[in-house]
């Protein structure tokens, strides 16, 4: 009777807690400021700094590649220090890590010097941080705001039984534009393992572009419409009052920091900014992005960014490049390839290995295509977990390898027969598709995509596994030593991985991925 009893216990108990999270509500928006990109910024630094260039390039966008963890966070950090009027700053992830703790640190300075800073986080990965970021929003110059943020600040699993709907959709976009005149967009996120800023954990490989000219401005629109979404909530209305001094200040270890910033003193692009020696690949480029209600279920079809993508991206007649960490095709997205490489299309694809994946889960939802991809005549590599450091200045037009010994991928890039390149935060995957939001940019470049494209090909035999059929199983052969090595199944990989990959393939767990 008393193990009936403490069950039926545990059942109200969890029926009173999914009730008490459904009762739990966001406070109203009312009275939330409103503000808008400023754009008369010519007569700042940056605007009088890209005037030049810009005024030869009308109608252009000037684009530079930062594939390198050092060079992604130089630009951010320099960026923040270089503004003069604004910083409007979007991202899905931000650590209170040391490089987080850094650019929170930049982005102090330049509201002390009267910049004023929007900072626009989702609120899926901000737990625990709610007091450092109350501290920077007390800054009179600086106000945070939360996407899609959860009711239940100390109990988030609340909102996940009695909202899961809507907090299961995330703002994934990434962006940090100075001043209306230069932004940076692309995959990365803000924290150490994607700004090579410690060799103790993995390192992700990604990439990021840095922008001027004609593009910036429709970045600086579509933050504001983000900013004013029906899902972007002041922080102050979301908890207690922020603190009359807060930890915004955080100490890190002197030689970790000081390693850190000598290192990104020393990057190239930090030597090129100086000697204002940027190579910038001048082209067409449009930006593209979900309309923020997507957030909340309530966008059309042709707001989401896939669709708009498939508009502008004419479909490819020669040749197919998909780099993309999480990749979950679906049956839509394994027709579409399959029928552009058997209509002749060289299609490869690049993501990660089940060895190299941070989240294994996703990786049960591209397991169960490689069979049928292959078969079409789909090529597939798979990133190996083990990746070397390049030669100095090797990465400049390319894909950097991680510092680390541990590498992931984490690049998001699409290009089409050697012509155009997209590069921003969108996934080959269903969540990418239809649940998240999210943000890049479509780049009319020859030159640009070329240079990509001979880098990821260069990069595939030594850092890749190739995927083959033979007699209907799905080989993976490596490339060591001189040698090829060949795997009948996920290479370096424990048999208790693979098994709960196998079981993750047979549940319906595909849209969600």
């Amino acid at each position: 009777m008393g193990l009936i009893r403490s069950v039926v216990a545990r059942i109200l108990a969890s029926i009173c807690i999914a009730a008490l999270a459904a009762c739990a509500q966001l406070p109203p928006l009312e009275g939330r400021t409103v503000s808008t990109a400023v754009t008369d910024t010519a007569n700042t630094r940056l605007g009088q700094g890209v005037e030049e260039l810009v005024r030869a390039h009308p109608g252009l966008t000037g684009v530079l590649p930062l594939p390198g963890g050092h060079d992604a966070f130089a630009a951010r950090a320099t960026l923040a220090a270089a503004a003069d009027r604004t910083l409007d700053i979007q991202y899905y992830i931000w650590h209170d890590d040391l490089s987080g703790g850094l650019l929170f640190e930049a982005l102090r300075r330049a509201a002390d010097r009267g910049v004023r800073v929007r900072l626009l986080l989702d609120d899926a990965n901000t737990s625990g941080m709610d007091e450092r970021l109350q501290a920077l929003d007390a800054h009179p110059n600086i106000e945070v705001r939360l996407f899609n943020p959860f009711a239940n600040r100390g109990a988030r699993l609340l909102d996940y039984l009695g909202d899961f709907s809507r907090v299961n959709r995330r703002m994934h976009n990434k962006s940090f534009t100075a001043d209306s005149q230069v932004t940076v967009v692309g995959g990365r996120n803000v924290g150490d393992e994607y700004f090579a800023a410690s060799t103790a954990s993995t390192m992700f490989i990604d990439l990021d572009v840095l922008a001027v000219g004609e593009v910036v401005a429709s970045v600086s629109r579509d933050f504001d419409r983000y900013w004013a979404s029906d899902s972007a909530y002041p922080l102050d209305k979301l908890g207690p009052p922020p603190p009359t001094s807060g930890p915004l200040r955080k100490a890190y270890a002197a030689a970790s920091t000081e390693g850190y910033l000598q290192a990104i003193a020393e990057s190239t692009f930090v030597r090129d900014l100086m000697a204002r020696q940027m190579a910038f690949e001048w082209a067409p480029a449009r930006m593209i992005s979900d309309d923020p209600a997507k957030a909340l279920g309530r966008a059309a079809d042709s707001g989401h960014l896939w669709t708009q993508l498939m508009q502008v991206v004419p479909r490819a007649t020669e040749e197919v490049i998909l780099v993309s960490p999480y990749f979950v095709p679906t049956e839509r997205g394994a027709a579409m390839l399959s029928d552009l490489a058997r209509e002749g299309v060289k299609v490869r694809v690049l993501t990660n290995s089940l060895e190299a994946t941070d989240v294994p889960v996703v990786h049960s939802g591209y397991a169960h295509w490689r069979r049928p991809l292959l078969a079409a005549g789909v090529e597939l590599h798979e990133l190996k977990r083990v990746a070397a450091p390049p030669a100095p200045r090797e990465h400049r037009m390319g894909m950097g390898m991680g510092s680390s010994s541990s590498s992931s991928l984490h690049a998001k890039v699409f290009l089409t027969d050697r012509r155009r390149v997209f590069v921003g935060s969108f996934n080959f995957d269903p969540r990418s598709a239809r649940l998240n939001t999210e943000l890049g940019f479509v780049i009319d470049s020859p030159a640009l995509t070329n240079a990509l494209a001979r880098k990821i090909t260069g990069l595939l035999p030594e850092f890749s596994y190739r995927l083959h059929l033979q007699d209907g199983a799905v080989q993976w052969t490596e490339q060591r030593d001189g040698a090829q090595l060949v795997f009948h199944r996920d290479p370096h990989t424990g048999w208790l991985k693979r098994l709960g990959v196998s079981i993750l393939t047979l549940l319906p767990l595909e849209e969600l991925l």
